[in-house]
């Protein structure tokens, strides 16, 4: 027996056709309603077998520009300290493109984890509490002591807890992830965020943003059938993110697409500096188009001269064609705001 889906997803139609597999939640069908408002049934055949589901809305507009800095404090010998609470969970669903649902397993209820951020040498502690069904950790790139890796120190199911703990550093843009084996399963159904250090010297004001590469298996055959800036495909195609001519912006992007081995970040209109890992205040290109591997990341700094409509996307065509694709929407203060494009209209 095969199941086969028709998919119109802004910009591709195809069909997904997925063998059925003898699991609870075909037996035991359930039924919610999407952020659109139809009632769906779903027997778990797109997903990993189902455990409770509960529906998960992600707004990729909010998180664009969305950063935690935590709980800010000071210490005794002046060292500020910043406090977070990440809860992870494992039976949620997500519509990622109309029709097309995904059991994706979140830090605090969203894929990407919210973007936190510190400035370097700030003490960073995570308050970490895994409420889902299976071991997870979280794993930070950068400075840190060894047991603050979130490799070895497994955090069990149901409600265990770990505390992490560690110096802010080095400056840059970095990702977070758990770690627990097999680890393309944990980040392939989303457990990954971003981190970022600024600098105790903060950067030129910007219009921030932060873009994380993403991509989904949604029948498990070892290959992505869907890619995205910030999980829903095409998003940014259809709400442009809206912007200012001759204001400098900066986009934080972290590459967090498994099963492919490259990703690209290609920018129509103008060229941007190129900062790999933001780590280094010298850009080393000065380019529209770069080349990210697997949790490869970088910042992009850039302006626009002309008014208009400009495309970014993945300079790759099956991911482009499959949702990695968006549209800066450049205006002067003349303009109006605008919420939908009909893209090719």
């Amino acid at each position: 027996m095969f199941i086969v889906i028709a998919t119109v997803s802004l910009g591709f139609v195809g069909y997904l056709v997925f063998p059925a597999m003898d699991i609870i939640a075909q037996e035991q069908p359930e039924v919610f309603v999407t952020h659109s408002g139809a009632v769906v049934q779903t027997t778990g055949d797109v997903l990993d077998p189902v455990y409770t589901i509960q529906e998960v809305e992600f707004d990729p507009e909010k998180y664009l520009r969305e950063f935690d800095y935590g709980k800010v404090s000071q210490l005794e010998d002046g060292t500020i300290l910043r406090e977070f609470t990440i809860i992870a969970e494992d039976d949620k669903i997500m519509e990622i493109a109309p029709g097309i649902f995904y059991n994706v397993w979140t830090f605090n209820g969203q894929v990407p984890g919210p973007t936190i951020r510190a400035t370097e040498g700030d003490l960073v502690r995570i308050h970490f509490t895994n409420n889902g069904s299976k071991e997870h950790t979280m794993h930070f790139h950068g400075n840190h002591p060894a047991e603050m890796d979130g490799i070895f120190e497994i955090v069990g199911s149901g409600g265990g807890q770990f505390t992490y703990e560690f110096i802010a550093g080095p400056v840059g843009v970095h990702p977070y992830h758990c770690h627990v084996m097999p680890v393309e399963e944990h980040i392939g159904h989303g457990l990954y965020g971003v981190f970022i250090v600024d600098p105790k010297d903060a950067r030129q004001q910007a219009d921030e943003m932060v873009m994380v590469l993403n991509g989904f298996d949604t029948d498990f055959d070892g290959e992505n059938n869907l890619y995205a800036a910030n999980t829903i495909p095409y998003y940014y195609q259809h709400h442009p993110i809206q912007i200012n001519t001759n204001e400098l912006i900066r986009v934080y992007v972290v590459n967090m697409v498994g099963l492919d081995p490259i990703n690209n970040f290609h920018l129509h209109g103008t060229l941007y500096e190129y900062y790999p890992t933001g780590t280094d205040i010298i850009p080393s290109q000065f380019t529209d188009m770069t080349t990210f591997s697997q949790g490869e990341r970088g910042i992009l700094e850039f302006e626009y001269e002309y008014t208009g409509r400009y495309m970014f996307h993945a300079h790759l065509t099956e991911f482009s064609e499959k949702g990695w694709s968006g549209v800066f929407y450049v205006k002067d203060s003349s303009q109006p705001n605008i919420e939908v494009y009909d893209y090719g209209s």
